[in-house]
């Protein structure tokens, strides 16, 4: 026999003390929930890239229509600056979701009819801008 009880007791505590189960190189494939957590950290990390592309995106239209109001100011400016001096002054056609307002008002102690404020807001879905020069009658 090879030992008694007790010695073959010990020998099978020890066994399974050191069993360490199978190894890594003894498996083959994925396994379902490995699988299953691959796709939720994918689907996470996509929903959180389509998050920020959205709001970056809707950043981007804010100040694409904040640009166009201010060349729209100020090319109304432009027309109004060159326009003979009078008291009002006619608008340049004005594109979709846009208005514009010329106002004309007098300098603080000066006569209107030689120097004028000029003020030209563009209202958009956005807000609005305002342009402001002066124009001098020679």
């Amino acid at each position: 026999m090879r030992g008694s009880r007790q010695e073959r007791a010990q020998r099978n505590v020890i066994r399974r003390l050191l069993w360490r189960g199978p190894a890594l190189s003894d498996e083959k494939g994925v396994g379902l929930v490995e699988s299953l957590l691959a796709v939720a950290i994918v689907g996470v990390a996509l929903v959180a890239f389509l998050a920020a592309m959205s709001t970056g995106s809707m950043a981007v239209a804010t100040a694409d229509r904040r640009v166009t109001a201010e060349n729209l100011a100020w090319s109304q400016m432009e027309d109004t600056l060159g326009q003979a001096y009078a008291a009002s002054y006619s608008t340049i056609t004005e594109p979709a979701g846009y208005a514009i307002a010329i106002t004309v008002s007098g300098v603080d102690g000066r006569d209107q009819n030689e120097i004028q404020q000029i003020t030209v807001e563009v209202d958009h879905d956005g807000g609005a801008v305002t342009a402001e020069a002066f124009k001098v009658n020679r």
